[in-house]
């Protein structure tokens, strides 16, 4: 059966059944969805232009780049910045965990520099007409953390709500992912509402919970995550984890009702057989359903990060991938 043959038969088969695929145990999580050329990467985000081309960034050097016109076969290009802007020095020399969207008739892209293992950070914001290397104008630093904050300032996510309110969430590791208010004339904090509202949180034990990422679906909002280590090969122990909430703002609930800021996040990928540590997630919504894209490191090829992408199935009022 093709890929395309098996996604419709997926689709087709009642809510019922539907549950009864839900993963019980790590063994049960999907392979990831072939890909092929250009696919070590980490931390990627990828949206779909209107002329059907993949564009795909994520973390190191100006911000790597990949892109696709089927979904399977990548290849990579320039970086997203040529040159790098002169106020990333003061943070690090390469950028780390994109959020590409598209708003307004313009790309914009989030983006992180930071000094590895410090909440010395900052989200940078940068701007193009078609998405791709080279074409970028960054409009500099969204938001900063410090060595005496208790929150870090990576791994941006941008979200609209139905409104036309701008939210950016980020976070990792210390107290935990948080958010802000932002105004779409300029892409930076809105000045009418500067609360830093927190979302999610390991009070006990490691505090180890990043990646942001949240999409509206059902009347809910979904609060995607990564936890626990990343980037250390086959040694990686990131899963992707997810919760809900009525509210943008939170609070954010798992599906056993355990609150996402008192440790609680609902499985959606776990590490299963060659396929270690997924994380550093995007969601993005194709022509054929919502794409949960990823990174893991291959079992099978020393551990190299690898592009993964899934299909997820919203029938249980929880994503599932498949």
């Amino acid at each position: 059966m093709s890929r395309t043959a098996l996604k419709r038969s997926l689709l087709a088969l009642p809510a019922a059944v539907l549950l009864a695929l839900v993963p019980t145990t790590a063994s049960a999580y999907p392979n990831p969805g072939t890909v092929t050329g250009a696919t070590t990467i980490h931390d990627p985000s990828m949206v779909r232009t209107s002329g059907g081309r993949y564009l795909l960034y994520g973390t190191g050097g100006g911000l790597s780049y990949r892109t696709s016109t089927d979904r399977i076969a990548f290849s990579s290009g320039a970086d997203a910045f040529s040159t790098r802007p002169g106020w990333w020095a003061s943070y690090n020399t390469e950028a780390w965990a994109p959020d590409i969207s598209y708003h307004g008739g313009k790309y914009l892209m989030y983006y992180a520099v930071s000094k590895f293992g410090y909440n010395t950070s900052a989200i940078g914001l940068a701007g193009s007409t078609t998405g791709l290397p080279g074409s970028w104008t960054d409009y500099g630093i969204v938001y900063t953390s410090s060595t005496s904050s208790d929150y870090n300032a990576i791994d941006p996510n941008l979200f609209v709500d139905d409104d036309g309110k701008w939210w950016l969430s980020f976070g990792s590791w210390w107290t935990g992912i948080k958010m802000i208010r932002i105004d779409p004339a300029t892409g930076k904090q809105y000045a009418g509402n500067t609360t830093r509202y927190s979302l999610a949180s390991r009070p006990t034990g490691t505090k180890a919970v990043e990646a942001p990422f949240i999409v509206k679906r059902n009347g809910y909002y979904y609060l995607f995550a990564s936890y626990d280590t990343c980037c250390a090969g086959t040694s990686s122990t990131y899963k992707v984890k997810v919760g809900r909430a009525t509210s943008v703002t939170g609070p954010y609930y798992d599906k056993n009702g355990v609150a996402l800021m008192n440790n609680g996040g609902t499985a959606v990928l776990e590490s299963h057989g060659s396929v270690i540590g997924p994380g550093g997630q995007s969601i993005m919504k194709d022509s054929d359903g919502d794409l949960i894209v990823y990174h893991y490191y291959d079992g099978n090829d020393n551990g190299t990060p690898k592009l993964g992408i899934n299909l997820l199935n919203w029938s249980s009022g929880w994503p599932v991938a498949y």
